[in-house]
């Protein structure tokens, strides 16, 4: 039986009730949203909060106001628990509904979201995992058309994907006004293929980088990924 809860150096994800459960991927978009968020941000947003991991990161790395928008009961109610939990939740509302119906009463600085992978997938029987991976629920022209509309017009997206839709992205991006000015390729070892992409955008054009990461070299973690990760794995 895997084990319910992750713990952080800083503060423990319990995920048992939650459709999508902490990942090494998800874990170091967290990491890599952090170390580029530009320092005046103030408003932060995370669109699908999942176990809350996303918003307790960010939260760890500074002062910030962070809302945390979540569709599902189950999911909603266990993030809250983490967060009611850990040392950060004097900034960090949470919020139960969906994103596209939430009546929002602020632009914001960073708009982080690790959203529903897969779109014309083959589902699975359970209904809340289907609702977390697949995109019924949340679309990605939905998604961008909505941080187009929330989003300070100097603020900062941040997206995760898996790797075969960065084509789709790019295209739907260019349809949407909106810009990527850093991209980020995920590999699992030099010898596998990239399998996720992170991207950061804008609503501007912006000079534009692009690099890769690699999470594991020999077994072991990459100096980079240690780097990331180092505030956060209780054993780095």
């Amino acid at each position: 039986m895997p084990n319910p809860y992750f713990r952080f150096k800083q503060f423990v994800i319990y995920q048992d009730r939650c459709a999508m459960k902490v990942t090494t991927d998800a874990c170091l978009f967290g990491a890599w949203v952090v170390s580029h968020m530009p320092e005046a941000a103030e408003t932060v947003l995370d669109v699908g909060a999942g176990t809350g991991l996303l918003a307790l990161m960010i939260a760890q790395a500074g002062s910030r106001l962070i809302d945390a928008i979540e569709i599902q009961e189950a999911d909603h109610e266990q993030a809250g628990e983490n967060i009611a939990q850990s040392g950060f939740h004097a900034g960090v509302r949470l919020i139960q509904g969906n994103v596209l119906e939430y009546a929002f009463d602020r632009t914001y600085d960073v708009i982080v979201s690790n959203p529903p992978f897969y779109e014309g997938d083959l589902k699975g029987g359970q209904l809340n995992k289907n609702i977390a991976h697949h995109s019924d629920a949340l679309s990605l022209p939905e998604l961008l058309s909505f941080i187009r509309k929330q989003l300070d017009a100097d603020g900062r997206f941040f997206l995760l994907l898996p790797v075969k839709r960065a084509q789709e992205l790019f295209g739907r991006l260019e349809i949407s006004g909106l810009f990527i000015n850093h991209c980020c390729y995920v590999h699992q070892t030099e010898k596998h293929p990239a399998f996720r992409i992170m991207v950061e955008g804008a609503l501007r054009k912006r000079s534009f980088r692009e690099e890769r990461i690699v999470i594991r070299k020999e077994n072991e973690y990459t100096p980079e990924f240690k780097a990331l990760l180092q505030p956060y794995y209780l054993h780095l």
